[in-house]
């Protein structure tokens, strides 16, 4: 499995393409939000013979979203997100006059990652890991033969997603993290929604919010 990472919209949001020797490819969290932004992912695409077959969100925040219904419209390909998202969908213009960006048509679900245990494309498959927290439909998509996962705004490095906005929960996200993502191993490499890459053995040592809650279940515990 191949990955490229494009970052997008003035939120600087992280779009990521994923394609195999099939040459099929999705698109994860396709943030997109200009001709010029288009353009780039297009020619992307092009460039390394591409047959885009999905696109696929981890959640419903309109930095990720903003570029949906160009891929739709484009290579006539199906949505898939959490419907438990589909709030976020609806309310995504106020979202974006808030942080001043300006939000066009929002796509429809075509696939709910609700009902969706698993995303196949080529000879590829991305588990769908529920990891609520940041929204309430979030989701991580995670790649065990090449030991990648795509933690959508749930995980950074050395940080984690914004609890304080509607459909939040600082609990559940924390629990997402160490039940969810943790168990899957320090050399997993981490594909965030926004700045760098890391590990998850990374993040156990040295995310103060993950350091935090296990240094105080370890004392709980004895």
């Amino acid at each position: 499995m191949k990955t490229a990472t494009l970052a997008f919209n003035p939120i600087e949001e992280n779009t990521y393409v994923v394609w195999d020797e099939s040459g099929e490819a999705v698109v994860i969290d396709a943030g997109n939000s200009s001709d010029r932004e288009n353009a780039a992912l297009d020619n992307f695409i092009a460039e390394h013979g591409l047959r885009p077959v999905l696109a696929v969100n981890t959640h419903g925040h309109f930095d990720h979203t903003l570029g949906v219904c160009h891929l739709k419209e484009r290579y006539g390909i199906p949505f898939a997100l959490s419907s438990k998202d589909a709030f976020l969908l609806e309310n995504a213009r106020t979202s974006g006059s808030i942080f001043g960006v300006r939000i066009g048509p929002m796509p429809a679900i075509d696939i709910d990652l609700d009902e969706t245990p698993e995303i196949r494309f080529g000879n590829t498959t991305l588990q769908v890991i529920p990891t609520p927290g940041h929204t309430p439909g979030h989701v991580a998509l995670y790649e065990p033969q090449s030991g990648v996962v795509f933690t959508g705004d749930t995980l950074f490095r050395e940080s984690i997603g914004r609890t304080d906005l509607p459909g939040g929960d600082y609990s559940w996200i924390m629990r997402s993290i160490l039940d969810k993502l943790l168990p899957l191993g320090d050399a997993t490499r981490v594909c965030p929604g926004h700045g760098p890459e890391t590990t998850i053995g990374h993040e156990t040592l040295y995310n103060p919010f993950v350091v935090e809650v296990l240094n105080n279940e370890v004392n709980y515990k004895g």
